[in-house]
């Protein structure tokens, strides 16, 4: 009696194992034909192309590259355009050429602030204690050149050791402080050295080259080794 029993436990415990195994195989079979249901073929699909929506979206788009390949196009044809166009500024022969009087080129040029005088500054001229002519009107022009090239010179220094181009009288406007404190516009006169050979002094003190120096009434001006001296004075100078 006892092992029939047993014997028929084992039987229910083998029914039950084939059970679970048979119910195991089925859910298998059902879950690999929903995997190949076409509702998972679309979801499949649809989430490819939403994927691939969304990289084309990171792309430029053909309409935007051509727009800006006219752009650029543009651009091109405008710049070469520019620079077809005649210019009218100097060039270095040009400016060069300007710069010249009866053919001889100057070696300088006024600056910015140049003005005329308004006292009527005159320049006395003395060789051995004696005066030489009249005195020479400087004031009406607002530069005087001296130097050995009558051609361009405003005053001409003949005397063999001065240079062609020998100085320069400029008359340039600038700031002065008044006795208040004040600071005002006045027109000053300046002498510049232009690279002479031998030298430009003014009472007796030799300018260095390429330099203003400011001139003041009663100041003695020489050229290289020329004994002439020039006395700078105006109409309201005291005797």
């Amino acid at each position: 009696m006892p092992e029939r029993e047993s014997k028929r436990d084992r039987e229910r415990d083998d029914d039950r194992r084939d059970g679970s195994r048979d119910r195991r195989h089925e859910r298998e079979r059902e879950r690999r034909h929903r995997s190949r249901s076409p509702e998972r073929q679309r979801e499949k699909h649809g989430s490819r192309d939403e994927a691939r929506d969304s990289r084309g979206d990171s792309l430029p788009r053909s309409g935007n590259h051509d727009s800006v390949a006219i752009m650029n196009a543009a651009t091109e044809a405008l710049e070469a355009k520019e620079k077809q166009k005649p210019s009218f500024e100097l060039s270095g022969k040009l400016a060069e050429e300007t710069n010249k009087v009866r053919g001889v080129a100057l070696i300088f040029t006024e600056p910015p602030e140049a003005r005329k005088p308004d006292i009527r500054w005159r320049l006395y001229v003395f060789k051995g204690g004696d005066v030489l002519n009249e005195p020479l009107y400087v004031h009406r022009q607002s530069c005087y050149l001296f130097g050995r090239e009558r051609r361009v010179a405003d005053i001409p220094t003949d005397h063999p050791s001065c240079s062609k181009q020998h100085a320069v009288l400029q008359y340039r406007q600038v700031e002065v402080e008044q006795p208040d404190g004040m600071m005002a516009k006045k027109v000053r006169p300046y002498l510049m050295d232009l690279e002479s050979t031998n030298g430009t002094f003014i009472n007796d003190n030799r300018l260095e080259q390429r330099r203003y120096y400011e001139l003041f009434e009663k100041d003695t001006i020489k050229f290289g080794n020329s004994s002439r001296e020039y006395v700078l004075l105006h109409e309201n100078s005291a005797e």
